[in-house]
Order: structure tokens, then sequence, then C-alpha cells
């Protein structure tokens, strides 16, 4: 039997994705539980109708991402931070303080889609960060830490 999967299923399939299955595991499990549909004809036509749109969306989405990152690239931060003499600071730097200043400059970047490649960030110097703009765009940002 054809079905049209509405969620990811380990060992079977993605969401939207058309797979051939035995007739009573998606009579008596995937269909009643709400993980697929039967691929009729007419669910065939809904199903490609909403990829179709589907795509487009994604793609102006893409576009989006992509044009914010032509923005951001090159961007420099400088962060400030209260430090000892001997340049420790105190506490640490993290995603927070970055999409803070990324908001000062006019980017709407929530710290979730932003990632350090250092754990914990301690000493006053130069760092790298990606921000995850699409699940296929990314841009490198440097920041600096200096202490106040």
């Amino acid at each position: 039997m054809d079905i049209i999967l509405k969620q990811d299923i380990q060992n079977l399939g993605h969401a939207d994705d058309i797979v051939t299955v035995k007739d009573g595991y998606a009579r008596n499990f995937l269909i009643p539980q709400g993980m697929a549909v039967i691929a009729t004809p007419s669910a065939r036509k809904m199903h490609a109708e909403n990829q179709r749109q589907r795509a487009h969306k994604e793609a102006r989405v893409r576009e989006e991402a992509e044009a914010l990152r032509d923005k951001m690239e090159g961007t420099k931060l400088t962060l400030g931070a209260k430090t000892s003499t001997k340049g420790k600071i105190f506490g640490s730097v993290n995603t927070i303080q970055i999409a803070e200043s990324l908001k000062e400059l006019g980017f709407d970047v929530e710290r979730k889609q932003i990632s350090i490649k250092e754990d914990l960030i301690k000493e006053v110097g130069t760092y790298n960060a990606t921000v995850k703009l699409h699940k296929d765009v990314t841009v490198d940002i440097e920041f600096e830490i200096v202490s106040e």
C-alpha cells in the first residue's frame, strides 16, 4: 500500500515522502496514529500542490536569508566586558551579548541562531561566531572583546 507520511518516521522516511508499506502496518498503526494517509489519486494531487507551494515559500525565505547574509558579511562587533588587570573577563561572553550587538546594528537575529566555536570566552581578544540564518545559509561574524 502506498502512503504519504505526515511526519518523519525512523527507518521508513521523512515527512511528505510517498512510501510503500505492508497493508496491515499502514491500516493498523500508521494511519490510526495520524502518521500517514493513504496515497489515493486525490491525495497525491494535493500532495503535489502542497510541495509546489512549499518550494515557492522556501525559495523566498532562502532569498531573504541570502540577502541578510550579504548585508552581514564583513561585520565586526566590539563587545565591552569588565576585566581584571591580566585581561581575564569577570563572567563570560555568550550569544546573548552578540545578539544584542547585532540588534543595535539593525540585524534581527535570535541568540539561538548564533553559535560560538569556543565554549566559554573568558579572555580579551578576537573571536568568530557563526550565525545560521537558514538551514543552508550561514555567515561568520568576527567580534572583539575589549575591557571596559
